[in-house]
């Protein structure tokens, strides 16, 4: 095996351009984290403009990941042919756009609309921005990409702080979205110019030896293979339907089973988006020292203890307490999930972290229509009981983050997502 031209190799501090890249990435994943949370906490207010039912509401709310698995697999077809800089500087902010029209949307057809393209820009850029992440990780040589999900988190939280904000200045919608997006948008486009373009992103992978008909030593692009990649798709998948679960029905929980007070509801959801922040911030010294096969396994077990906490809380304490625990041990997951899916890819294509981006969706969905149909069926406490089985199997899954030699797929001359 060649040893790569890294940082870490050289033994050198990262190089300038890297820095700049690094940086560029920062600035994507807070936009990205921005945009998210600008359009989702102000879902309420958008049920009653257009009059939804909450029915109405659920389908509308399920069509942008559903689109945004979509968005996914195309980013990582583009993106193994043009890299992820472009598209990127195309979808990011088209994605802050649609939140905008969003907000101005008249009706409900335009409202759709507004989400369809939100989802197509959603996906593409939660592909394309860990693609720049891992790409920064592989020149650094060591684990980085943690640190881009914490900003992310910050910048949630941000948006979820302006958007309180916004609703005690009496702002219009628009007006809300746009003072955040607007600027937003442009810090995008700014920082597309710093990221990593294609030749640097992508990395030619050396032909094995020479057989009969082939020239010793020519490079021949190779396919990325689904076997090795399962295990981090589906850990991506059971984290978020645990993820999907809290983000939904945590404060449903806090009311309709702890009969927590009004104050005291938002704490939940507030106790684990802190904790998931805060071990993200550190996230990347664990991994350096510990390893992700060992973090992962962590991570799961904690998050099982938690939900375990939630389903068997008897008092508003110890329900609070189970959704910090949780984010606790799913914070460490998905970066950790795109970063295995890298080394899969040693040529850089993207279409590794496209495949495992996807199940980000699919775990969104499952989880707000599995805990949703069992609270419907059994209540609250049995409905929590689906992601703690589900995060107890992302321990046994842990050992698919083992650092490991690409597996390359059957087909070597077409790279498909």
């Amino acid at each position: 095996m060649p040893v790569e031209d890294t940082a870490s190799a050289r033994g050198t501090a990262p190089a300038p351009r890297d820095r700049q890249a690094r940086l560029a990435t920062f600035a994507v994943f807070f936009v990205q984290g921005l945009t998210f949370a600008t359009l989702l906490t102000q879902v309420a207010a958008l049920q009653k403009k257009h009059g939804l039912t909450d029915g109405e509401l659920t389908i509308l709310l399920l069509v942008v990941p559903v689109i945004a698995g979509a968005g996914s697999a195309l980013a990582g077809a583009a993106a193994s042919r043009w890299g992820s800089r472009l598209i990127l500087r195309v979808v990011q902010p088209l994605a802050c756009a649609a939140v905008v029209l969003a907000g101005l949307a008249p009706n409900v057809p335009m409202l759709v609309a507004a989400n369809i393209l939100f989802g197509l820009g959603l996906g593409g850029v939660d592909a394309g921005m860990n693609m720049q992440g891992v790409a920064v990780e592989r020149e650094y040589g060591r684990a980085v990409l943690t640190g881009f999900h914490a900003l992310w988190s910050v910048a949630a939280v941000i948006g979820s702080v302006w958007a309180s904000a916004a609703a005690t200045l009496d702002l219009g919608l628009p007006v809300t979205f746009a003072i955040a997006l607007v600027p937003a948008a442009a810090v995008s486009v700014l920082a597309s110019l710093w990221l990593y373009r294609p030749e640097e992103e992508h990395r030619a992978v050396p032909a094995p030896a020479a057989t009969t008909g082939e020239t010793a030593g020519a490079a021949k692009p190779a396919g990325v293979a689904w076997r090795p990649i399962i295990p981090l798709c589906l850990a991506m998948a059971f984290l978020y339907v645990g993820d999907s679960s809290i983000s939904n029905f945590g404060t449903v929980f806090m009311d309709k089973v702890v009969h927590a007070s009004a104050t005291v509801i938002p704490l939940a959801l507030g106790a684990y988006q802190l904790t998931t922040f805060l071990v993200r911030v550190g996230g990347d010294f664990a991994v350096r020292r510990w390893g992700p096969a060992a973090i992962v396994r962590a991570g799961g077990t904690v998050a099982t203890l938690g939900f375990v906490a939630i389903v068997a809380a008897p008092t508003v304490p110890l329900a609070i307490a189970g959704f910090a625990l949780t984010g606790i041990g799913l914070s460490v997951v998905a970066p950790q999930s795109f970063s295995a899916a890298g080394r899969l890819d040693p040529a850089g294509t993207g279409v590794a972290i496209a495949r495992v981006n996807m199940f980000n969706y699919v775990g969104f969905i499952v989880g707000a229509a599995l805990v949703g149909g069992l609270a419907d069926a059994s209540g609250f406490r049995v409905a929590f009981g689906a992601p703690l089985v589900l995060a107890a199997a992302i321990i046994l899954l842990a050992r698919g983050f083992q650092p490991r030699e690409a597996e390359p797929a059957t087909a070597t001359t077409v790279v498909t997502p």
